[in-house]
């Protein structure tokens, strides 16, 4: 389920106050739900996440094909681009400091970390986790939020955040918007839900 961006923005999170300057595309609502302490626990599922061997066949040959295209026109050699219109090369720099980041912060999916030039976690909060990706295309971050929901259980929220890297950058966005909505998004809500719910299961 879509969650309006401004219902999420007006939470004031804490990446909403260090990534003014970039666009949020969306925010899904995750078929996952447990007790008002377990973001821990939701994010250590998480940490399995591979989208390459996981979800539906269509959203796997995706993640292949971009790596793929990344590998070949080296999108994710790994240099360390300043964000796009900045001179910082990481939201780390502008983490308030009175941010308690002692907290581990576990990187979601080993294999995601292979796909267009791998997400490095930012900070952790009891409520919030986000961790950023740069590349040729484009410097964005992903968050997961733990947020109550109407029926008294907490709940993960995912929020997408770019900054496009340039004409490139601009004309990718555009190229995988229906892809990301169709068949990344629905694949990997189906698949997160699916995990949760296995490890009630034993």
């Amino acid at each position: 389920m879509r969650i309006p961006n401004a219902v999420h923005e007006s939470r004031g999170w804490v990446l909403s106050r260090i990534a003014a300057d970039f666009d949020l595309l969306d925010v899904w609502a995750l078929p996952v739900e447990g007790e008002r302490d377990e973001l821990v626990a939701f994010l250590e599922q998480m940490a399995g996440l591979d989208p390459l061997q996981s979800g539906a066949l269509p959203s796997r040959v995706l993640f292949w094909v971009r790596l793929q295209i990344g590998q070949l026109l080296g999108w994710d050699d790994g240099d360390r681009r300043p964000i796009p219109g900045c001179t910082e090369v990481t939201l780390l720099d502008r983490l308030p400091a009175d941010l308690d980041v002692s907290a581990e912060l576990p990187a979601i999916g080993s294999r995601l970390s292979e796909v267009a030039g791998g997400f490095r976690p930012l900070f952790r909060t009891d409520d919030e986790w986000a961790a950023e990706i740069s590349n040729a295309t484009v410097h964005g971050v992903m968050q997961l939020t733990w947020v109550e929901r109407d029926n008294g259980r907490y709940g993960a929220n995912l929020a997408v955040y770019v900054k496009p890297r340039g004409l490139l950058g601009s004309a990718y966005m555009r190229l995988i918007d229906p892809f990301r909505q169709l068949i990344v998004y629905p694949s990997l809500l189906r698949h997160v839900g699916k995990s949760w719910e296995s490890r009630f299961r034993g």
